[in-house]
C-alpha cells in the first residue's frame, strides 16, 4: 500500500472511530444533567459538543501514549494500524448501537493489542507501557467512585441547614458549570485517541520525522468527536442517566466534578483512561451515599460486563481484521 493511501485510510478510519466515540461517550458529558433536567437535551448536546472540541487543544500527551505506547515502534506497520482501527470502531458501533456505554478508549487498546498480537506475538507489546495503562484502567473507576462518594458527603454537609428547594435550585445551576467540566476533560482525554493514531500513521508513512500531533489533524478529531457527540447515543443516555441510578442535581453535580478532575488528571499524566468508566462509578458513588439499595447494582453489573467482553472483542476484531488487510495488499497490491 502507498504511503498516501495508507494514511488516508488510517484518517478516514480514525475519524470513524472518534464519531463512534462521540455517539457514545455523549453519554458521559450530559446524561446525569438531562436525567435531573438541569439542562434540556439539546442545551445539553450544544454544551458537550462546544466543549468536547475544546478540550481536544488541551494537551496531546494521551495521543503520544496511544501511538508509542501500546506495541513496540518496529511493530507500528500499515496493516497493524489500520487493523486496529477497524477492530475499535467495530466493536464500538455495535455497541452504541446496542445502548451499551463501553469504553471507547479500551476498544483502541484491545484493537492495537490484537493486531499487534497476529503480527509478531508477544514480543511486540510494550509492556511497560501497558503496565501503566493497565494501572490507570484500574484505579481510575476507583477514584470516580470514592471521589463521587466524598464529595457528595461533603454536599450534603455543607448544605444542611439548607431547604431542599433552594439545593435543589443552586445545583441546577451548578451542574451546566459541573456538565462543561466533564465535557471538557471528555474532549480531552479522548480525542487523542484518534490523533495518535493518525499521528503514528504520518510517522509510519515517512510524511513527520518526529511524533508530533499536527495542529490540522487535533482539529479534524475534535470535529468528529463533536460530531459524534451531536448525534449522540440516546440509548447509552439513557441507561447511564436514567437507569442506573434515579439522580437530582446535587447528585449530578458531586458525579461531573469528581469525574471530570480524575480524567483531567490522567489526561495531564498522558494516561488513556475510560471516561465511561469513571463517571459510572462516580454515579454509582453518589448514589451509595443515600442507600446501597439506590443502585440499581444490577445494570451496573451488565455495564462491568460489557467493559470486561471489550478487551476480548475488540482484540478479535483487530487479530482478524490484520489477517484480512495483509491478504487484501498481497491480492491487490494496493
Amino acid at each position: 500500500m502507498s504511503p498516501l493511501a495508507f494514511v488516508v485510510a488510517v484518517i478516514a478510519l480514525a475519524w470513524t472511530y472518534d464519531f463512534f466515540n462521540g455517539m457514545n461517550d455523549a453519554a458521559n458529558a450530559i446524561a446525569t444533567s438531562v436525567s435531573t433536567r438541569a439542562l434540556t437535551p439539546r442545551q445539553a448536546i450544544l454544551l458537550a459538543r462546544t466543549l468536547n472540541v475544546l478540550g481536544a487543544f488541551f494537551t496531546t500527551e494521551v495521543a503520544k501514549t496511544i501511538g508509542k505506547g501500546i506495541v513496540v515502534a518496529d511493530a507500528v506497520t500499515q496493516p497493524v494500524v489500520l487493523a486496529a482501527l477497524i477492530g475499535a470502531s467495530s466493536w464500538a458501533g455495535v455497541c452504541t448501537r446496542l445502548g451499551i456505554p463501553i469504553s471507547i478508549t479500551h476498544s483502541l487498546v484491545a484493537g492495537m493489542m490484537g493486531a499487534g498480537l497476529a503480527a509478531g506475538g508477544l514480543a511486540v507489546l510494550n509492556w511497560p507501557s501497558l503496565t501503566k495503562i493497565g494501572y490507570a484502567m484500574v484505579f481510575s473507576p476507583v477514584g470516580g467512585f470514592i471521589g463521587g462518594f466524598a464529595l457528595m458527603l461533603l454536599t450534603y454537609w455543607a448544605f444542611r441547614r439548607f431547604l431542599p428547594a433552594v439545593v435543589t435550585r443552586v445545583f441546577r445551576h451548578g451542574q451546566v458549570v459541573s456538565a462543561a467540566f466533564m465535557a471538557f476533560a471528555h474532549g480531552a482525554n479522548d480525542t487523542q485517541n484518534a490523533m495518535g493514531a493518525i499521528t503514528a500513521a504520518l510517522l509510519a508513512g515517512g510524511f513527520l520525522s518526529e511524533f508530533k500531533v499536527p495542529v490540522w489533524v487535533i482539529a479534524g478529531s475534535a470535529f468528529f468527536m463533536g460530531l459524534g457527540t451531536s448525534v449522540g447515543g440516546w440509548r447509552v443516555i439513557k441507561t447511564m442517566g436514567m437507569r442506573m441510578v434515579k439522580l437530582q442535581p446535587p447528585q449530578g453535580f458531586a458525579a461531573e466534578v469528581s469525574s471530570a478532575s480524575v480524567i483531567l488528571l490522567a489526561t495531564v499524566l498522558g494516561l488513556p483512561i475510560s471516561t465511561t468508566h469513571v463517571i459510572s462509578t462516580a454515579i454509582m458513588g453518589v448514589g451509595a451515599t443515600r442507600r446501597l439499595s439506590a443502585v440499581r447494582w444490577g445494570i451496573a453489573g451488565h455495564i462491568a460486563a460489557a467493559w470486561v467482553f471489550t478487551f476480548p472483542g475488540a482484540a478479535l476484531i483487530g487479530a482478524g481484521s490484520f489477517y484480512l488487510v495483509t491478504a487484501l495488499v498481497r491480492a491487490f497490491g494496493v
